[in-house]
């Protein structure tokens, strides 16, 4: 992994586990699914407009149109929908770290699910991260946690884990960008009915919403994705998410400094444990898998 490569990686960390952040700031003045939809809309126009300048087209192979209902149903609408909702209740750097417990979850599930072989080094990396959550979980709860917000973060995480399951060897093929902005249009159109039935548009306008808006929008919504792309084309998806272990951490330090959120011990502590767990799972999908030789054959 190159020097170019790692530096792509620290900025998508950073502008992902900023999102949560940026997020609170909108919600605690805006309607959450309405704001989140009215981003989609953008980010998905820009994003497609871009990709047509690149001479990307709308014309998809079978996969590329299943990641984008997949994707745009759970991750967009579900996962970050419910996400923006909780947010209205619990703090950003929480709300960061069951996020960020998503690399777990898949593997978890594809043990459980898909019978995958774990190396021992995910198998522990899986019982360190869950442990550093149940710690954080069990320190939040005892502190008076809204158990609803929670209930919703834990929710969105199992969601975009199972869609990533879901895609298997589905997506492929170029076009990614026209993708990616296709995908969340099909978001905003999944959260506007829920936007328009059960939130009224009571907005309190203030130059920070404004920029909280665009940075979200512009940042995690549009700028991160692109990285995200080009460093998976520069080194690979499983190299690329190696960079998912920097998120509990980044995610409650920018939230801490931007918002003043209070962290306790057990909350640093915890978040430790889950960046060990989640480093360890990921390092674990690198491992080259040991080649059948003849003397293995036969035996």
């Amino acid at each position: 992994m190159d020097i170019r490569a790692i530096i792509m990686g620290l900025v998508f960390a950073l502008a992902w586990s900023s999102a949560f952040t940026s997020a609170r700031v909108i919600v605690e003045v805006a309607p959450p699914m309405t704001a989140l939809a009215i981003r989609f809309v953008i980010s998905g126009l820009m994003a497609m407009g871009l990709a047509a300048m690149m001479g990307q087209k709308i014309r998809l192979t079978r996969g590329q149109w299943i990641s984008v209902v997949v994707f745009g149903v759970c991750q967009n609408a579900l996962y970050l929908g419910l996400n923006f909702i909780a947010m209205q209740t619990i703090e950003a750097g929480f709300a960061s770290i069951i996020a960020s417990t998503m690399p777990l979850i898949v593997g978890l599930l594809g043990w459980i699910v898909f019978r995958d072989r774990l190396p021992g080094l995910a198998v522990i990396g899986l019982v360190v991260g869950f442990v550093g959550v149940a710690l954080i979980m069990g320190s939040r709860i005892s502190g008076g946690v809204d158990l609803y917000g929670l209930s919703l973060c834990v929710i969105a995480a199992i969601a975009l884990a199972i869609a990533t399951l879901s895609m298997r060897g589905a997506s492929g093929g170029g076009n990614l960008l026209m993708v990616v902005g296709l995908q969340m249009i099909v978001g905003a159109i999944a959260l506007a009915p829920f936007a328009a039935i059960f939130e009224p548009f009571e907005v309190t306008w203030t130059g920070k919403l404004l920029f909280a808006f665009a940075y979200t929008t512009l940042v995690p919504g549009l700028a991160a994705t692109w990285i995200w792309f080009a460093l998976v084309q520069r080194i690979g998806a499983v190299k690329a998410a190696t960079f998912h272990f920097l998120n509990p951490f980044f995610g409650v330090a920018i939230a801490a400094v931007l918002l003043g959120e209070r962290l306790g011990l057990l909350d640093v502590i915890g978040v430790a444990i889950v960046t060990v767990g989640i480093l360890a799972v990921q390092l674990a999908k690198q491992q080259p898998k040991k080649p059948i030789t003849a003397d293995r054959v036969a035996t």
